[in-house]
């Protein structure tokens, strides 16, 4: 892979690692093991049937607890510490044989695109979890799976595409947090108030 391809890899990966880690390593897996895909050598062991297995257990166990209302935020925030450090080593592995510095340069940016999304996605269902509705929640859910899978075969079939679509997935981000963390400044303004 070229740096270009492999900035592509790292920063789609990185993004939907952020939304879904587990459905993004099973799908990248997957497209590996039925030959859809080649993953660079250093990201090809995703394909081996233990970490299939376990990214997939860990995937189903991440579907149903983002059904549920709360239990879906203290997931998400236990998965702060986890998804964007992971999409970082996804991304240092993807860019195997490029120098040091562009390894870790890689990592670094595909942390913080991962960091990014996964506060939007963690701020977006903390403020759904507010209505009383189970619906938007699910719609939400499975809307960030689907994308989630979609981004991570983009990420390894067109990388050239994924950055200009990572990039905007993450002006869109900064919007939304933005108007999220108003939105949550404005209601705890009208609950001390009251």
């Amino acid at each position: 892979m070229n740096p270009i391809e492999t900035l592509g890899l790292a920063l789609g990966a990185g993004f939907s690692s952020g939304l879904n880690l587990y459905a993004t390593v099973a799908t990248l897996g997957l497209l590996q093991r039925f030959g859809v895909l080649h993953l660079p050598p250093s990201l090809q062991a995703l394909s081996h049937p233990w970490v299939l297995g376990i990214a997939i257990a860990l995937y189903l166990a991440e579907f149903c607890a983002d059904k549920i209302p709360y239990l879906d935020t203290v997931w998400d925030a236990i998965h702060t510490f986890i998804r964007p450090p992971a999409a970082a080593l996804l991304a240092y592995a993807a860019a195997g044989g490029a120098a040091p510095e562009w390894r870790w340069g890689a990592a670094l940016i595909a942390g913080g695109v991962a960091l990014a999304s996964h506060g939007t996605k963690a701020s977006a269902r903390a403020a759904v979890n507010a209505t009383p509705e189970p619906f938007s929640n699910w719609i939400l859910s499975f809307g960030e799976d689907v994308l989630a899978v979609w981004l991570a075969w983009m990420a390894a079939a067109h990388p050239l595409a994924t950055i200009v679509i990572v990039a905007a997935l993450v002006v869109l981000s900064i919007f939304l947090l933005y108007h999220l963390f108003r939105f949550a400044r404005r209601a705890l303004q009208r609950l001390l108030a009251a």
